[in-house]
């Protein structure tokens, strides 16, 4: 029961983390203008995402243009949108696959070990998913904080972190806790699973030292000596020393 309700959390969890990671990506709020300096106009606002460019006037309205062409984009950009498909589809596939692991699903019955494997593989994807949410995250947070230190930058060229890199950051935790929640509990279950089989050594046992072993004294126990059987026989026996109770055919003839 406890596992049940820890999966339906870890699932949760995910979700939500998922929806943070589709929001960063789909966000213009990657780079926004930063303003410093006296000859900065302060009425205006850019914005710069992983597919568009935004310009801002006076919080009145927003004017968004797609970029045009994809290889004129720097690396780190190009990088961080493969990156972040990738994270969409891992923890899409892996919130689906967690759902026939379910304890409370009846898409495997009558096989936990089989819904604990597919639990732990859908906590590794989601976990995987985590990793491509932070990488272009923080590469893109680590680029601008060493543009906005450079020396050799104007003012009007700098920028500052945007809305969609905390949300990024936010996501890449959650999606981190939901596949540690699917992982660990499943672990954890295997292990109770096992301990059925260990047996444990009874409290009363006592250690007693080895002793030597003593020869024993032999004894002969008497054999008993078979009876010999009369045989009687036509020919006369030549065996004089065999004493009978019965006459020989020898003596009966000597009688007649």
């Amino acid at each position: 029961m406890a596992n049940s309700a820890l999966e339906i959390v870890g699932l949760i969890v995910t979700l939500i983390g998922l929806i943070g990671a589709s929001a960063s990506t789909g966000m213009p709020m990657w780079r926004v203008t930063a303003f410093i300096g006296e000859n900065i106009i302060v009425f205006e606002t850019r914005y710069e995402g992983l597919w568009m460019n935004c310009f801002r006037q006076a919080d009145i309205r927003m004017q968004c243009k797609v970029y045009d062409s994809l290889l004129a984009l720097p690396p780190d950009l190009q990088a961080a949108r493969g990156l972040m498909c990738c994270a969409l589809a891992l923890g899409g596939l892996g919130l689906l696959i967690s759902l026939v692991g379910l304890q409370c699903t009846s898409c495997i019955e009558n096989n936990n070990r089989a819904k604990r494997l597919v639990l732990i593989i859908a906590g590794s994807m989601i976990i995987m998913a985590c990793i491509c949410v932070l990488i272009p995250v923080s590469w893109t947070g680590h680029v601008i904080i060493r543009d906005f230190y450079n020396p050799l930058l104007i003012d009007a060229q700098r920028r500052e972190l945007g809305e969609a890199l905390y949300i990024g950051w936010v996501a890449s935790a959650f999606l981190f806790v939901g596949g540690c929640m699917f992982v660990c509990c499943n672990l954890q279950s295997e292990d109770k699973g096992s301990e059925r089989y260990v047996y444990s050594r009874p409290s009363d046992y006592m250690a007693y030292p080895p002793q030597q072993l003593q020869p024993q004294q032999l004894v002969l126990l008497p054999q008993q000596q078979p009876q010999l059987q009369p045989v009687l026989s036509r020919h006369p026996s030549t065996i004089y020393s065999y004493q009978s109770r019965y006459p020989s055919v020898r003596s009966g003839v000597a009688y007649l």
